[in-house]
């Protein structure tokens, strides 16, 4: 059922297929009932039975409206009327339309539920049992013998058909709401899902380009190679509000310091024109930002309709700029607004992704110093208390201290893991031969590496498979109790692979890591978000493999190590 329909004012759309069904088969019934007037001829009954037989067409091309006001009620008690004037002049309840009558009570049961079928149906029943009372008013004896049974039955079913309708129309309606919110949360799910697929794909892309203070001053240099100025403002227009901040000035008689608020009361009169009227201004011999300046051109910068900057720039000789000038800077901001918007959003997401960053950190930290520290303030507690019995704690405390200086030893190297990152003068393969040598002199451990350095993967995808084989050598470092660490690292034109493989002890039995263990989680995460497979193949006694491929869709970067 289309959100259209849930949303229609016409209560009856929802139950449209049920009601031409029910009407058909109210009407078929009634047809077979008639069907010995065939035989025996009976003109009005055949007259009616073709009657109903065509408005029940017409009310499957023209079904009926509802909308919960009088005058939809008032064509639910026209139908109900004219279908009980048919059951009373073709024997009252004794008729063969009585059960079609039942079918107008069904819609008005799916239109307004209980009352109203209860409404609509009093009205059929009294009317249909006045009339017969009335054609034996002569002998109420006779009627109350044959035909008080039947009234009382059809009376019965009548009412219980709409009833049973407006329950269909609560339970119905309450599954069609449900179905309706669930059709728009998978909407939004579906589009949050795009959305952010989409921006996975930009950030394997990005350029360094997109901090904001670089945007800033590449768009300066850009409007200096279009229009040559003396001197420059450029000024945003604050998220969380409607202050403006600096962001970058050039050549100034007054020095500002950059991100200081300025109020718009402040600005000369061209600029406060151009941000009013959201258009490029020219001025000429008006006051500008620098009193020195003789001519000036300011830009607002538009995204959509919303203002988020103002560039101006501003010479001394007061003929510098023209309207050939303005519509240059006309054509220049748009591009210019759209980069720096790009860079403000860049700026929120990775805002967000330091908090992340920040918890992971913390994990981090708490996982490999934190257990060490908890256990070295429970040995100090313990040998005060033995101090304060008189107990000789000299050889304890030598204890405690070598413990202290190892913990203090992990914080370091745990420190500098967390600040070594591949860059762009820096490659993974340097990385890792670093990083090996580290975890060598720390652990004792035999660590090799093997590193292709002629081609690299973009940088958002070299990160992630650094973070991966860290990972990796860690588990062997802490876990795997081995003594040789072997570290494979290949990339060309076309695709990239790493390989961890330690002579541990191994995993648990059934040749694969559990995934909920050893940091195995956070591997497999780390690949999805680059598109890359991971393998992890471990026997007891036999060691532990990590191996990760990516298939590179562009080019490379071919830059090696400076």
């Amino acid at each position: 059922m289309s959100k259209e329909e849930v949303g229609s004012p016409n209560k009856l759309a929802l139950f449209a297929t049920a009601i031409v069904n029910v009407r058909w088969a109210t009407t078929a019934v009634a047809l077979v009932l008639v069907g010995r007037s065939f035989f025996r001829p009976a003109l009005l009954t055949l007259a009616i039975a073709i009657a109903m037989l065509a408005f029940t067409l017409y009310r499957t091309y023209r079904p009926l409206v509802y909308d919960g006001s009088p005058t939809g009620e008032a064509r639910l008690l026209a139908e109900i009327a004219l279908y009980g004037t048919a059951v009373s002049i073709t024997g009252f309840w004794q008729s063969p339309f009585a059960i079609a009558m039942t079918g107008v009570l069904v819609v008005a049961g799916f239109a307004g539920g209980f009352w109203l079928a209860l409404r609509i149906g009093a009205v059929a029943a009294i009317g249909v049992t006045a009339a017969s009372a009335l054609a034996e008013v002569g002998d109420l004896s006779r009627w109350s013998n044959e035909r008080l049974e039947p009234s009382i039955q059809w009376i019965t079913i009548t009412m219980l058909s709409g009833l049973i309708a407006g329950y269909a129309r609560r339970i119905s309606g309450e599954a069609t709401v449900r179905h309706s919110q669930t059709l728009d949360r998978l909407s939004e799910l579906s589009e949050a899902n795009t959305l952010l697929f989409n921006l996975h794909r930009l950030a394997q892309t990005l350029p360094a380009s997109l901090e904001l203070p670089e945007v800033i001053e590449s768009s300066l240099t850009k409007l200096r190679g279009l229009l040559a100025y003396d001197r420059a403002v450029f000024l945003l227009v604050e998220d969380t509000g409607p202050a403006w901040t600096l962001a970058r000035q050039y050549a100034m008689s007054v020095e500002t310091k950059a991100d200081c608020v300025v109020e718009p009361t402040d600005f000369p009169p061209p600029a406060k024109d151009a941000v009013s009227s959201a258009a490029v201004v020219l001025a000429t011999g008006s006051p500008g930002f620098d009193r020195r300046s003789g001519c000036g051109i300011y830009a607002p910068l538009l995204t959509g309709n919303q203002l988020i900057g103002l560039i101006a720039i501003e010479a001394d000789q007061p003929e510098s700029y023209d309207e050939r000038d303005r519509q240059t800077m006309q054509a220049a901001v748009q591009p210019i607004a759209l980069a720096v918007d790009n860079a403000r959003w860049f700026g929120r997401l990775r805002r967000t992704s330091i908090d992340e960053e920040r918890t992971r950190i913390a994990r981090e930290l708490h996982d490999r110093i934190g257990q060490s520290l908890a256990a070295l303030g429970f040995e100090a507690d313990r040998l005060v208390r033995r101090h304060q019995l008189g107990a000789d704690v000299g050889p304890e405390l030598g204890q405690l201290q070598e413990g202290v200086r190892t913990a203090a030893a992990e914080i370091r190297y745990t420190l500098y893991d967390l600040r070594t990152d591949v860059d762009e003068d820096q490659n993974l393969a340097d990385v890792l031969t670093e990083f090996a040598d580290r975890v060598a002199e720390r652990s004792g451990l035999t660590v090799t590496v093997e590193g292709s350095t002629s081609y690299r993967p973009p940088l958002a995808k070299e990160r992630e498979i650094w973070r991966i084989a860290q990972e990796a050598v860690r588990n062997a470092e802490r876990h795997a109790n081995a003594t040789t660490v072997a570290i494979s690292w290949s990339c060309d034109a076309s695709s990239a692979e790493l390989q961890v493989t330690d002579d541990g002890r191994g995993l648990a039995p059934g040749g694969q890591a559990r995934t909920d263990s050893y940091g195995v989680i956070g591997m497999r995460e780390r690949a999805a978000a680059i598109d890359a497979s991971i393998d992890i193949v471990s026997k007891p006694g036999e060691g532990t493999t990590v191996r990760c491929r990516i298939h590179l869709s562009q080019t490379p970067n071919t830059k090696g190590p400076k």
